[in-house]
């Protein structure tokens, strides 16, 4: 019934709303000196690391460090002020690559039971929308209505899987490594001192900036963030922590956040415990649940979630870490109410009420998860997939008149051919569900020049064709539609389908049994491989 509209799932908008950039000149000259303010510099830096404008502060502490260089507050000041440049909260961030996914050898069981493992897809738990409903994703699970980080790996189980890149993606190539994006990031903030580097970290005699309180926090956070040189900032944390004599929390939070990203998840698990012994805070636990979702343990950390909320009952980051879970866990009926129970403490959170309108969507009760999409679109979220989505609800409900307003909006405000694809293709549906097959044709046809990968697209589009009587062209676009998208079964049954109209019936079997491999609960599917081995054990 939906396209995933460039969001993580056919349901629902997906992109996080970014604060906009404050509004100020392009250029600052440090005009307090002209202008003869009576305000001290330094304050005045400070004033604009408060306003979040950090090359400006920058620009202040380098004319302060020029007249002074031992000026360890001006120095702190512009240390924080780069590394917020460059600073991403290490709890969200979550994107496995090839390396990480292959090459994992941190697995306890190969073959886990189900229902204990986020490899696995797992059966539906919890009574959701079948496969024939819910379109599903690259890793055998029901899309979301939001994408997250983590979501464009979708965990592959074969390294040929693992090189196409996912349709929720934005690059032309995979995610070769996770340590990769962490190596641009820290090329890039060089950009911020043309002049070279302004800390030499090479030079630093970090047993003495360990031993200062005030300066070695900020230190960490500029090598850790800014540098990325995580070898480095684990040598100071690990200085810093024996001159505390072990009992800061803070820092051994930063030694399982260093070994975390090196890949050393045991012992990061075992820095967290102990923070959390000492102090227990919620990115603590949000931190410690990362390190046992990467280990595959996907059940000690909803347990972990749980303990957690008896700590800090009405968490909203905590009920969205559990629900999560549940969403890829297959278990679709627990993971909406914990986003129910999110916007209980949080009414304006917008993964929740993207989720819960998607699942809405796909059970059948579109005029409720229009209610969930128009409240998205009165926060203020204003973008092509969440237009994709009204025109969707309204098509099913049965508001023609917003239908077509609603995706000629999606069209326009587009920033990609994979957006432009997606909504055409949903209207190709609409055409079919209104009966005009040949429209349904043509917006096909536009999805595919749009986004040559489009798998759905090819499959409707072979659909079309059977029912022109256009044997060949159907088979080759279903041909073509299997080998872009291995999860899904539409195109193996429609294949092995029309493989038994014209009467090859090896390769209808073999597509058959593909189909079933996909979606073993479907019974057209197993109506027809019956009916096959009838034909063999009468031969």
């Amino acid at each position: 019934a939906g396209s995933d509209g460039g969001s993580d799932g056919g349901g629902a908008t997906g992109r996080s709303v970014v604060r906009p950039p404050s509004r100020c000149p392009k250029y600052c000259s440090l005009s307090w000196i002209k202008m003869g303010l009576d305000m001290d510099p330094m304050f005045l830096a400070w004033s604009y690391f408060r306003r979040r404008k950090f090359q400006f502060c920058a620009d202040i502490c380098t004319q302060l460090l020029d007249e002074n260089a031992y000026d360890q507050a001006a120095w702190s000041l512009k240390t924080r002020a780069l590394t917020e440049m460059v600073y991403v909260d290490e709890v969200d961030v979550e994107q496995e690559g090839i390396a990480e996914v292959m090459l994992d050898d941190s697995a306890i069981a190969q073959i886990a039971r189900p229902g204990t493992s986020l490899k696995l897809p797992g059966v539906n738990q919890g009574g959701g929308p079948s496969m024939a409903v819910r379109p599903m994703s690259q890793s055998g699970r029901p899309i979301t209505g939001f994408v997250r980080p983590g979501t464009q790996s979708g965990r592959p189980g074969t390294m040929e899987q693992a090189i196409k890149t996912p349709r929720t993606a934005y690059t032309a190539q995979p995610v070769t490594s996770a340590s990769g994006r962490f190596v641009r990031l820290g090329t890039a903030s060089m950009l911020t001192n043309p002049d070279g580097p302004f800390i030499n970290i090479s030079r630093l005699n970090l047993a003495k900036y360990a031993g200062k309180a005030n300066l070695a926090k900020t230190l960490f956070e500029y090598i850790f963030h800014h540098e990325n040189d995580v070898k480095t900032a684990l040598d100071l944390a690990a200085l810093a922590t024996e001159q505390s004599q072990f009992k800061d929390w803070w820092w051994k939070v930063q030694i399982g956040k260093c070994y975390y990203r090196l890949g050393l998840y045991r012992e990061a698990e075992k820095q967290f415990k102990s923070a959390i012994k000492q102090q227990e805070m919620v990115d603590t636990i949000l931190y410690l649940a990362k390190v046992y979702i990467r280990l595959d343990q996907p059940l000690t950390a909803l347990s972990l979630f749980k303990q957690g909320l008896d700590r800090f009952p009405g968490e909203v980051t905590l009920l969205t870490g559990i629900a999560r879970i549940y969403d890829e866990m297959n278990n679709i009926v627990s993971a909406t109410e914990y986003y129910k129970e999110v916007l209980k403490q949080d009414n304006t959170n917008v993964e929740s009420i993207a989720c819960i309108g998607s699942n809405h969507f796909y059970s059948d009760q579109p005029e409720i998860a229009l209610r969930f999409y128009r409240r998205l679109l009165q926060m203020g979220v204003y973008n092509c997939q969440l237009f994709n989505n009204l025109g969707l609800c309204c098509f099913y409900a049965q508001q023609y008149d917003m239908t077509l307003s609603s995706f000629e909006r999606a069209l326009s405000l587009a920033v990609n051919d994979e957006e432009v694809a997606d909504v055409w293709y949903n209207l190709g549906h609409v055409a079919v569900g209104t009966g005009d097959i040949n429209l349904a044709h043509q917006c096909f046809k536009l999805a595919l020049a749009n986004n040559n990968n489009h798998a759905e697209a090819y499959n409707n589009l072979a659909v079309l064709e059977m029912r022109k009587g256009h044997h060949e062209q159907a088979r080759g676009l279903l041909q073509t539609a299997a080998a872009l998208a291995l999860h899904m079964y539409e195109p193996h049954y429609n294949f092995a389908a029309l493989s038994d109209k014209v009467g090859d019936l090896q390769s209808s079997y073999v597509a058959a049994q593909k189909s079933a491999t996909a979606f073993p609960e479907h019974v057209d599917t197993q109506q027809l491989i019956k009916q096959l081995q009838q034909h063999f054990a009468m031969l």
